[in-house]
């Protein structure tokens, strides 16, 4: 179902694309969609490393905290231990 409502999303946008480059003559549609391809991987690029930047700033540290797992305190019952019910010799 998700994937039906991707592909009508991609066919509606190519289709509208479409509609707006088809009437330039071809040297203009090689120039808007390069300028597009330009401008969208620029913008990527520009994305990936603000966010890159701002993970190493005091604000980026406190969004990625890590706590350290605290060690766990365990009982110590033997007597519940089924090895020293085992080895127990009653010589009475």
């Amino acid at each position: 179902m998700i994937r039906k409502l991707i592909n009508r999303i991609n066919e509606w946008l190519e289709d509208k694309l479409r509609s707006i480059v088809r009437p330039l003559s071809p040297d203009a549609r090689v120039i808007v969609i390069l300028t597009m391809l330009l401008l969208f991987g620029g913008l990527s690029v520009y994305m990936t490393v603000s966010s890159i930047y701002n993970m190493g700033k005091k604000s980026g540290q406190q969004q990625v905290q890590i706590d350290h797992i605290k060690r766990l305190e365990l009982e110590h019952t033997q007597k519940a231990d089924s090895i020293n019910q085992i080895n127990r010799f009653d010589y009475e």
